[in-house]
């Protein structure tokens, strides 16, 4: 190496100290620049930290920002040394391209739903062990995933609900002051009975009576009832139970069992 710069003449041994020049300043800008991006994603992942502490978001939420986080910085980290060192950038654009048209043409629902999924946990309509009615389906919210929204259904089933399909509809979280506070509608069919009060006193009140005397260890508050509307064939009453929240099994044994007890008195007030 020492041989082939005693013979450079002094043009070309000037040349050629301009290119090192260069290249020791291209590396120091680049050495500067990942320096930086290092420095920023350290930053940005311990706001995420804290932000999933403060948000009491899911692990699994966490590490979906964190993976972001490090295909943005690995990205931003790539861009500046292509552009640094002027390398061929052709190659990256082709595979961009073959990429993205492969997303968007078999992946624009997952795309959605991860978007959605950010909206879902950052705007927080519902926590995990919510009770939750999302447009025609409910149940209590399991686990809360980029993608989906997992619901433990009245069927005893798991239904994963796409994060698209929570973002567009109603969402209705029945979950308040550490409770599920579940609203039904209850129809009794026009007998004998000559008045709502009598209704009330014979058939809803002693029920509710019961079924509180009968759950109450289970720290249950006594579920209230009142009257909706009355059509051409019933009466329609709404009844309000409350289960402790997390409890959705609980809800899905003690509401059909309720009903019983107002129907049950029901038929027999009207067999007399």
């Amino acid at each position: 190496m020492l041989n082939v710069l005693i013979d450079m003449s002094s043009d070309e041994l000037a040349n050629f100290l301009d290119y090192l020049r260069l290249e020791i300043r291209h590396l120091l800008i680049a050495a500067i620049a990942i320096a930086t991006i290092i420095v920023v994603y350290k930053i940005i992942s311990r706001s995420v930290s804290n932000m999933s502490k403060r948000l009491e978001l899911e692990p699994h939420v966490e590490n979906s920002f964190r993976l972001v986080l490090r295909v943005g910085a690995l990205v931003a980290g790539t861009t500046v040394l292509l552009r640094l060192f002027e390398l061929e950038t052709s190659w990256l654009l082709g595979g961009s391209a073959i990429v993205g048209a492969a997303i968007g043409f078999g992946s624009s629902q997952t795309i959605n739903n991860i978007v959605a999924g950010f909206y879902v946990i950052i705007s927080r309509p519902f926590k995990v062990k919510d009770y939750v009615k999302i447009g025609d389906v409910e149940g209590q919210v399991e686990e809360i995933s980029i993608n989906y929204t997992k619901l433990y259904t009245p069927s005893f089933n798991l239904l994963e609900v796409p994060n698209t399909q929570v973002m567009n509809s109603k969402v209705l979280n029945c979950t308040h002051e550490g409770f599920i506070k579940y609203t039904f509608t209850l129809d009794l069919p026009h007998g004998m009975v000559s008045s709502n009060e009598e209704l009330v006193s014979k058939c809803i009140e002693p029920s509710v009576e019961e079924f509180h005397k009968k759950y109450g260890d289970l720290e249950l508050r006594k579920p209230e009832f009142y009257f909706e509307s009355s059509g051409s064939f019933a009466r329609t009453f709404k009844i309000r139970i409350f289960i402790p929240k997390g409890e959705a099994k609980t809800l899905y044994t003690l509401k059909p069992e309720l009903t019983d007890m107002i129907m049950n008195r029901w038929d027999a007030m009207r067999k007399k």
